[in-house]
């Protein structure tokens, strides 16, 4: 990460033609929101003097008290390379405070600074790193999505079957150009998905790529007449969509999770973070999946983890241990999905973990079978539990998990869950192409 100071700031504005600053900042629901101002009002920036009207985002302020902060996190400083080369644009990610100078509640990047601050307390540092996929669909003459993918390309293929090359391409060299570390790009199962993947970082700023991410690779693809979406699962009969988040915490430079003598070169720190993820996992979920759709990719036979376990090679248990060991040990949970908000998904990981920590949590055994060839007894026999199976019921375990409702705080927990609640209901209400079709004629 580079450190930057105003002055920094002011300089490369001046000697990088940079005309316009974008403010970015996030909505309760992991939307990325910005206020665009010109040069001319750099200083303004700098000194924390923008305004926002907090009454018109979503879970953020009553309409009588609205006015808030936008404060610039400077070492967030990127030029945008994919904007017009003359006259550039830049872009600062912001916190939000209120006029009384304390942070705002409902600031989701907030959240996870506040549950940094625990981990810090207890003398750790917590990195992230995801492995973001997408699918990359058509678009129709006015620029709307199509179902169409025009791609036959499986995992690892190569053009001319995978036509979204050259657009990961461009999409790598350009996150490069903002400080990017990639480290591959290919493919996905799927026809039309595709997988960049890139190095981790300490958490904060690896929230703040997840929504740089999303926006660059939107945009890129637009430029190649293609819609890209973090639908977890745009498609009926194929795989949809995930956001692998592999985790560490570190203290003194070190790896904690990882002991040369221990159980699977598994220190008992990193057994107790599982136990805690896993403790916890069902609580999270309508934070890390987030939408109705979600829920459509967590069945079984799509690679996607639905069942509560860990293992350290079996990718059909919820937390997996890839084999790296010594300062690239991780923990990696494998049912978020690329819809959710980063900030409030990390957060929740993290303070699941810490629990399990600090409680000396034990996780259970570990399961090396195939757990989607499984019988539900055999499940049953072995302990394993499920995700939630729909929106509703993971908001429901979210209300019932007193640490996760914590973590959020309460105004991000009520908003949060009002708005999920009104997508249920919007949802249910609905009559859908199949039902019509299952039921018109028949009945």
């Amino acid at each position: 990460m580079k450190h930057y100071t105003k002055e920094d700031i002011v300089r490369i504005v001046n000697e990088e033609d940079i005309e316009f600053i974008r403010l970015q900042f996030s909505d309760i629901f992991g939307q990325m929101k910005n206020v665009a101002v010109t040069r001319s009002q750099i200083e303004k920036v700098l000194n924390n003097k923008i305004m926002i009207d907090g009454s018109s985002i979503e879970g953020f302020t009553r309409i009588h008290e609205s006015d808030q902060y936008l404060r610039p996190d400077l070492n967030t400083f990127a030029i945008l390379p994919w904007q017009p080369a003359m006259h550039k644009t830049a872009r600062l990610i912001c916190d939000v405070y209120n006029p009384d100078g304390t942070p705002f509640v409902g600031d989701p990047r907030y959240v996870l600074k506040r549950t940094l601050k625990r981990a810090e307390e207890l003398g750790y540092t917590f990195n992230v790193g995801p492995e973001m996929e997408f699918f990359l669909f058509e678009a129709d003459d006015k620029g709307l999505p199509t179902s169409r993918t025009a791609d036959a390309a499986g995992y690892f293929d190569m053009a001319p079957i995978d036509h979204g090359g050259n657009v990961r391409r461009e999409i790598c060299l350009m996150l490069e150009e903002m400080g990017f570390e990639i480290e591959a790009s290919h493919h996905e199962v799927a026809e039309g998905q595709h997988e960049i993947d890139f190095k981790y970082e300490e958490a904060l700023t690896a929230a703040d790529n997840i929504l740089t991410f999303r926006m660059a690779v939107k945009t890129i693809s637009q430029n190649y007449g293609l819609h890209a979406t973090f639908m977890p699962k745009p498609v009926f009969g194929i795989n949809g969509s995930g956001m692998h988040v592999n985790m560490s915490l570190f203290r003194d430079g070190k790896n904690i999770f990882f002991d040369p003598n221990g159980t699977k070169q598994l220190s008992g720190e990193a057994y107790s973070f599982i136990a805690g993820v896993l403790a916890h996992v069902r609580g999270m979920a309508a934070i890390t999946n987030p939408l109705v759709n979600s829920y459509k990719r967590l069945v079984p036979g799509y690679e996607a983890p639905c069942y509560l376990a860990w293992s350290a090679s079996n990718r059909s248990a919820l937390i997996r241990i890839p084999a790296a060991r010594g300062s690239s040990t991780r923990v990696e949970l494998r049912c978020p999905d690329p819809a959710c908000n980063p900030y409030l998904a990390i957060a929740v990981c993290l303070a699941a973990g810490l629990d399990g920590i600090e409680r000396g949590m034990t996780p259970p055994a570990e399961i090396t079978e195939n757990i989607y060839l499984m019988t539900e007894a055999e499940r049953k026999a072995h302990g394993i539990d499920s995700l939630p199976g729909n929106l509703l019921e993971a908001v429901e375990c979210l209300s019932a998990d007193p640490l996760i409702v914590n973590t959020l705080g309460e105004h991000v927990f009520t908003h949060y869950t009002e708005g999920k609640r009104r997508e249920w209901d919007e949802y249910r209400t609905r009559v859908t192409d199949w039902e019509l079709k299952k039921y018109m004629i028949v009945y």
